[in-house]
């Protein structure tokens, strides 16, 4: 049965006439006039707009005379199929082929000039043509002609009428050409306000697409009625084919409003496009050059409030000593509060609250939790015992203890369940603050920081991603400095004690933002800048005293660790698999099954990370042999290097999604657990505890719709590093794409294993749930 309607399926291929007719004439003509405009403007028409444009009508071809025209009664799936092509697929593919210009210059000169030339050149047309291209309205067609087609009665009237049914997908078509002829801009269009615009524009339909794609994927019945009483080809229910059609508009569609979102966000934040804006500026007033480009660098340490204080001589200490009342309380309530961790501060402030401000503060700011430490505060008693006599061993200056610790870490979270007991996560901030003091008061400088600390180390990588870092605001300033107070300190402040050298530092790795380096310079020469959040990945200069990334298999693994632990992490908490851990540990010996069993998990994250370490780097030597030939080994290493840490967009995105989740499903549990803690250490002045159930703050649509946002996000920005990358090391695309293909595809599977993680059901740590 299934082989008769998979063949019936493959011939049901159509040839309709005039319709493949017009595309091919349409072609032939695209064909003519770009080889002429070709001989006196190449650089404006490469090959691959002649590609993009054909390509674009052979999927207008496909979406009309394939299995999917003719399914589109039968499955929903293919239906949205065929709408994601004619919407998202032939649209752009036909503006990047900048079709204007070769379809003119293919007619004949005096058709040109004599019949369309007075057509082209009337007023009324030029008005009509920038409204129907004017942002606003692009963005109102398209969107209120994709909302108003798929409502159940539109839908199913069009579905009946095989006329309606094609001015349906003319209005999906002609609204769509309108919508991405702002995004792409093609030429000779000229660009209609500020390209950021194109932002809000991109999310703004994303969002749109995400609503109905959602009403479809949680829809508890059938929408469309047809649907209900055709055949049911392939084995799928109608509520399964609902669902499956939910989800492929919602993922894919989501990529299609993504991707050009990513790529213009990037070019608007590169250095290219600010160099071409600093140029520009040059030529208008070419005297004040300098002083224009220091204008345009956004620096946070001149904001009157947030500026003064990260500049004081306290500041920091500031921050920290609040850090510290806190972490008191918390180890405090962790031993004398409530053993229920939703009742307790251990259990709700460490685990739900914090872990996810520092996720998001790291993406929007930077290591915000290095520079605010609690650890901090003993260890500064440890330095001033005079004891740190020792240089940190040689042989251990690397990240590889901080890796062994980190998995140590999230092993011991699960195993230990220290988000379930309160007094072990006291007992575990102990350990952290004695460490802290024993490394530092016998070992100079800040060995705990740069070698030891698993959570300095997670935010040293995922900083990488941060938006602000900070830099000298003049090199001239800097080469003209004979004391170099940032690193070696003055008789007022001590310099950086990571070793990290103003002039030659590039980015965030090693870098805790505790401003020592601000507060030493005697020139006010340092400043805490915007930059590109793809910079440092995308860079690989000689860094203060940490080198080139490309060298650095360390570095790397820590990468692969913190990207890999988001999706373990995640993955331990959704039914499916708690469900065969629980299976799994009835196997193992009674007493005390869960280390057993945290053993195991540990085991398998060092497997998957040792696997991770030999495939990327077996396979990047085997594709650099072929693009580099005999020095294929350098840059095999360095292939493995950077592609590490391409990977971090991803796994930081996956990390956002999953503590977002948990911030957003408990986010009204802490003031309770406050006034909790209060009742349990006395302070009447505080109001007794009210125990409700939490309510979450996004529906659960909604909270589903930003964590796919984000991963998409994750995963878009993760490719495009990783293309730029290829870029650098193959500049034949064909190569390039060789050297990316494994890659990509580890990629492509990890994100998949990310949406079916944020589609199943999550357990709630710590929190009092309203069921």
């Amino acid at each position: 049965m299934a082989d008769s309607v998979s063949q019936a399926v493959w011939s049901s291929w159509t040839f309709p006439f005039w319709a493949s007719a017009g595309l091919i004439a349409v072609g032939l003509l695209y064909l003519r006039g770009w080889r002429k405009i070709r001989r006196t403007r190449p650089q404006l028409f490469p090959g691959w707009r002649a590609g993009c444009f054909l390509g674009g009508l052979l999927s207008l071809w496909i979406a009309i005379a394939s299995p999917l025209d003719t399914l589109d009664g039968l499955l929903l799936v293919a239906h949205m199929t065929q709408h994601l092509i004619l919407m998202s697929v032939v649209p752009p593919l036909l503006l990047l082929g900048a079709p204007a210009v070769p379809l003119l210059r293919a007619l004949p000169r005096s058709a040109l000039r004599d019949g369309l030339g007075p057509f082209f050149r009337a007023p009324l047309l030029h008005g009509v043509f920038r409204l129907l291209t004017h942002p606003v309205f692009a963005w109102l067609a398209m969107n209120i002609s994709y909302l108003a087609w798929h409502v159940p009665a539109p839908y199913e009237f069009a579905l009946r009428s095989p006329g309606w049914h094609e001015v349906e997908h003319a209005c999906f078509l002609g609204t769509s050409l309108l919508f991405w002829f702002p995004v792409i801009q093609p030429w000779p269009s000229v660009q209609r306000g500020s390209r950021w615009a194109m932002l809000p524009y991109l999310v703004g339909a994303d969002l749109v697409n995400t609503a109905l794609a959602a009403s479809l994927t949680f829809s508890p019945r059938v929408l469309y009625p047809s649907y209900a009483v055709v055949p049911r080809i392939f084995g799928m229910s109608a509520l399964a084919d609902q669902e499956a059609a939910g989800a492929l508009m919602w993922v894919v569609g989501s990529i299609f409003f993504l991707v050009p979102l990513v790529m213009i966000a990037t070019h608007l934040l590169s250095p290219q496009s600010q160099r071409a804006v600093a140029i520009t500026a040059t030529a208008k007033v070419s005297q004040r050059t300098v002083t224009a480009q220091q204008r345009q660098r956004f620096d946070l340490l001149r904001l009157p409030l947030v500026g003064a204080l990260l500049r004081a001589r306290y500041g920091r200490m500031l921050l920290q000593s609040a850090a510290f009342v806190i972490a008191v309380l918390v180890i405090a309530d962790g031993f004398l509060g409530k053993p229920m961790a939703a009742m307790n501060l251990a259990g709700v402030l460490p685990w739900t609250y914090l872990r996810a401000f520092g996720v998001i503060a790291l993406l929007v700011l930077g290591n915000m939790f290095c520079m605010s430490c609690p650890f901090m505060l003993p260890r500064e008693l440890g330095h001033r015992l005079g004891w740190a006599r020792f240089k940190w061993p040689r042989w251990l200056r690397s990240k590889w203890v901080a890796v062994a610790l980190m998995i140590l870490f999230f092993w011991s979270y699960e195993a230990f369940a220290f988000w379930d007991h309160p007094a072990r996560t006291a007992w575990l901030l102990i350990a952290y603050f004695g460490a802290a003091f024993v490394v530092d008061t016998f070992f100079r400088g800040a060995s705990f920081c740069k070698y030891v600390c698993p959570l300095g180390q997670f935010n040293f990588a995922a900083s990488l991603l941060s938006p602000f870092t900070l830099e000298a605001r003049s090199q001239a300033t800097c080469e003209r400095c004979t004391t170099h107070d940032c690193i070696a300190g003055n008789t007022q402040q001590r310099g950086c004690e990571l070793q990290l050298y103003m002039p030659q530092k590039a980015g965030n790795m090693d870098c805790t933002l505790c401003m020592d380096c601000v507060k030493a310079c005697p020139h006010d020469n340092i400043g805490l800048f915007a930059v590109s959040p793809v910079r440092d990945v995308l860079r690989d200069p000689v860094r203060s005293s940490i080198g080139r990334f490309s060298t650095r298999i360390d570095i790397a693994a820590l990468s692969l660790v913190v990207v890999l632990s988001a999706f373990a992490n995640a993955a331990l908490m959704v039914a499916p698999v708690a469900a065969r851990l629980t299976a799994l540990s009835e196997l193992l010996p009674k007493h005390e099954p869960l280390p057993l069993l945290g053993f195991v998990a540990l085991g398998a994250l060092l497997a998957l990370v040792a696997a991770s370490l030999f495939a990327v780097e077996f396979v990047g030597l085997l594709l650099s042999r072929l693009v580099a030939g005999k020095h294929a080994n350098p840059l095999g290493r360095e292939l493995f290097c950077r592609f590490s840490q391409a990977l971090l967009p991803l796994g930081m995105a996956m990390w956002a999604a999953h503590l977002l989740f948990h911030l957003f499903t408990g986010w009204d549990t802490l003031g309770p657990v406050i006034h909790q803690a209060g009742g349990d250490f006395g302070w009447h002045s505080l109001p007794p505890a009210h125990w409700a159930m939490a309510l979450p703050l996004l529906s659960a649509n909604d909270m589903l719709s930003l964590q796919l946002l984000l991963l998409d996000a994750g995963v878009l920005l993760t490719l495009y590093l990783g293309w730029r990358m290829a870029r650098q090391w193959a500049p034949h695309a064909g190569r390039a794409v060789l050297l990316l293909l494994p890659w990509a595809t580890t990629v492509a599977l990890a994100y998949a294993a990310g949406v079916w993680i944020l589609l199943q059901p999550m357990e709630m740590r710590g929190v009092i749930m309203n069921s």
